[in-house]
């Protein structure tokens, strides 16, 4: 079984696409100087941007949809590829390298760590040694989140409506940098995480944050963790000895099993 499937983007839809990409670019940068039409130009350039990055990174991207919401975060980085674009174009180099900077940053999340999470997941047996290289990878997610800025709007995006790689991502980061977390979507993902493992980063998210809850907080992860508590999450000893932990913590009735 490969461990990467094909890209979607065959060799000659690349072509095609970077064709128009600089067709559309090309005539967006000449309508800056010919045209009084700025909407119509801004369009042109961040249209001929996009498809122009989704020609070169074509075969790092693993699913495409039209209409829906995949590419999340490559889109997201091909939008701040185009307005770096249109930054260097009216002279604003210093917005244009902050612009690209952060398009990197996201490509390297949506990318390499999540691409290496989902192949990790979907080839090893479940297990011991599994969740190891799941760990590592989570690992390499939150120092991603220490050296670099992240629009806390996107993470919470990409826990809330993302894939499963992309959910436990965000959740990494959270636990590396305060400013990206939010309380009510990491409740959330504890009462409706798509794996153990994710819901394990939940609880550990949670019990990260659970110092700076005031007392109604406290009380309602108290409820949800004893609502996911379970005869099967009790085997995952992992689980359970954090669920422990945080109600201890919590100031949740010691008679809580």
């Amino acid at each position: 079984m490969p461990l990467f499937s094909p890209s979607p983007f065959s060799l000659w839809l690349r072509l095609l696409l970077g064709l128009l990409g600089a067709a559309s670019f090309g005539a967006g940068a000449a309508a800056v100087f010919l045209s009084t039409n700025a909407t119509g130009t801004g369009v042109l350039i961040a249209f001929g941007g996009v498809v122009l990055v989704l020609a070169l990174l074509g075969d790092r991207i693993e699913s495409l949809e039209f209409g829906g919401a995949k590419l999340r975060m490559r889109a997201a980085a091909a939008e701040k590829f185009a307005l770096a674009e249109d930054s260097e174009s009216r002279g604003d180099s210093v917005t244009a390298a902050r612009l690209r900077a952060e398009a990197q940053v996201l490509l390297e999340a949506a990318g390499p760590i999540a691409v290496e999470y989902r192949t990790v997941r979907g080839s090893m047996p479940a297990g011991p040694a599994r969740t190891m290289a799941m760990e590592r990878i989570v690992a390499r997610a939150r120092k991603l989140a220490d050296e670099q800025s992240f629009d806390r709007a996107e993470v919470l995006r990409w826990l809330r409506e993302g894939t499963d790689e992309q959910r436990v991502t965000a959740l990494a980061m959270m636990q590396a940098k305060p400013e990206l977390r939010d309380f009510d979507s990491v409740l959330t993902a504890i009462k409706r995480a798509r794996t153990p493992f994710e819901q394990y980063h939940a609880l550990r998210l949670a019990d990260i944050m659970l110092d700076d809850l005031d007392v109604a907080d406290k009380q309602r992860l108290v409820e949800v963790v004893k609502g996911v508590r379970g005869r099967r999450f009790r085997r995952d000893t992992d689980r359970w000895l954090l669920s422990e932990r945080i109600l201890r913590k919590a100031g949740g009735d010691p008679d809580y099993l």
